[in-house]
C-alpha cells in the first residue's frame, strides 16, 4: 500500500502554511508550496478521506468473512461418509499475486531440505532444520506431518520461511513418543494430521497432551504401534485401503471444479469434523489434498452416515465468518488465524 505523509514544515506569511506532502515511495507529490489556511484545511480533509478509503479498501481484502467469501451449500461433493462443502472468495480481483511453495511439493521436488538441528534429544526435539533454496516464500502449517529423522514431527504452528538459501528452524512436536533413533532417516513429508490431533497442537502446545491424543487414537482404532507412531494408525492395511478409495473420488471430483475453492468445511454424520481456509485459490489447491488427507483418516475411524443438515453447518460457519470481531473471538477456542503482513492468510476451525 503507498502511505502518503503530511507534514507541515512551518508557519509565515500571516496565516500561510509551508506543506510537503510525500508518497511512501519516496516521489514527492507537491513540495515546499504555500496555502492559505482554508485551502490547507480543505486539502487536509481531502487527503483524511482518500486515507479512510484506502485504509478501508485494505481493510476488507484482508478479510476472510462473508463479506469476501460465500459457502456454496448446493455444490458439496459427498463420498460415503464424507461431505466436503467448498468455500469461495466473491471476487477473484481480491487474490494476491505473491506466489508461495507449499511444504509437501517443495519436498517432493527437492527444493526445500528437512533435517534435525542436532543429536541430542532433549535440545532438539521440538526443532527442525528446513532450508528454502527456492526463490519464492515457503509456507509451513500447523498439523503437518513429517515422517523420518530421528523421530517423526509435526509442525506445531503456522510459518512462512523466505528464501534465504539459509538454514531456518521450525517448531514442531514429537508424534511418535518412543524412538529417537541413533542414525537419522531420510524425512517423508506425511500430509496433515487428522483435526482432533492438529486440535491438541494448536490449542495446547503441550507434548504430553499430544503424546496423550495419540494414544487414545491408537487405541480406539486398535492400532499396534511399537513406537506409538501417530502415523502407524493412517498406515494401517484397513485404513490404507479405504484412504485410498475416498481420496481417488475426491482427487477426480476437485479437478473437475471451477478452481475458484478458497477453502472447505467437511463433515460425517451429524457433526462438523473442521474447515479450512486461504486467502487465495493457489494457496488452497496446493494444501487441498493434504488436508484432505487428514478429515479422510477422521472420518474413517470417527465418522458415521451422512445425516447433518445444512442449518447446522450454516450455524457453525456463521460464528466464523459473519464478522471478524466475532471470529477471533470463536477460532480462539477453537480454532486459529493465522495473518501474513498484516492480513488472514489461513483460518482453521475445529469440530465441537
Amino acid at each position: 500500500m503507498t502511505l502518503i505523509n503530511l507534514i507541515v514544515i512551518h508557519q509565515e506569511l500571516d496565516s500561510g502554511l509551508i506543506l510537503e506532502i510525500n508518497r511512501g515511495d519516496g516521489d514527492n507529490i507537491i513540495k515546499n508550496t504555500i496555502f492559505d489556511a482554508n485551502s490547507f484545511y480543505s486539502l487536509y480533509m481531502k487527503a483524511f478521506f482518500f486515507l479512510l478509503f484506502i485504509c478501508s479498501a485494505n481493510r476488507v481484502s484482508a478479510q476472510l468473512t462473508y463479506e469476501t467469501l460465500q459457502v456454496q451449500y448446493d455444490s458439496a461433493i459427498e463420498y460415503k461418509n464424507l461431505k466436503l462443502i467448498p468455500i469461495t472468495l466473491k471476487a477473484k480481483g481480491q487474490q494476491p499475486s505473491q506466489k508461495f511453495l507449499s511444504l509437501g511439493k517443495a519436498i517432493q521436488k527437492g527444493i526445500v531440505s528437512v533435517s534435525e538441528r542436532g543429536s541430542a534429544s532433549t535440545e532438539n526435539v521440538h526443532w527442525l532444520r528446513i532450508n528454502n533454496k527456492s526463490n519464492v516464500p515457503l509456507f509451513i502449517a500447523s498439523g503437518e506431518v513429517i515422517i523420518g529423522g530421528r523421530q517423526d514431527r509435526m509442525v506445531s504452528k503456522d510459518t512462512i520461511l523466505e528464501p534465504t538459501g539459509k538454514d531456518q528452524y521450525v517448531s514442531v512436536m514429537c508424534v511418535e513418543e518412543d524412538r529417537w533413533s541413533l542414525k537419522e532417516k531420510k524425512f517423508a513429508y506425511f500430509n496433515y494430521a487428522n483435526p482432533r490431533l492438529r486440535k491438541v497442537v494448536d490449542h495446547s502446545k503441550n507434548q504430553v497432551l499430544i503424546w496423550n491424543e495419540i494414544f487414545r487414537q491408537l487405541d480406539s482404532s486398535k492400532t499396534k504401534s511399537t513406537t506409538q507412531a501417530y502415523a502407524t494408525q493412517r498406515l494401517d492395511k484397513r485404513v490404507l485401503l479405504l484412504q485410498e478409495e475416498y481420496m481417488q473420488y475426491f482427487t477426480e471430483r476437485i479437478k473437475k471444479t471451477d478452481s475458484s475453492w478458497v477453502g472447505f468445511v467437511c463433515v460425517s454424520g451429524d457433526k462438523v469434523l473442521g474447515c479450512d481456509i486461504f486467502s487465495a485459490n493457489n494457496l488452497f489447491y496446493d494444501q487441498a489434498l493434504p488436508l484432505l488427507n487428514g478429515f479422510v483418516e477422521e472420518t474413517i475411524n470417527k465418522g458415521a452416515p451422512l445425516i447433518i443438515g445444512d442449518e447446522k453447518i450454516t450455524y457453525y460457519m456463521d460464528r466464523i465468518l459473519s464478522n471478524e470481531t466475532d471470529q477471533e473471538e470463536y477460532l480462539k477456542k477453537n480454532g486459529k488465524i493465522f495473518k501474513y503482513q498484516g492480513k488472514a492468510f489461513h483460518l482453521t476451525g475445529y469440530g465441537e
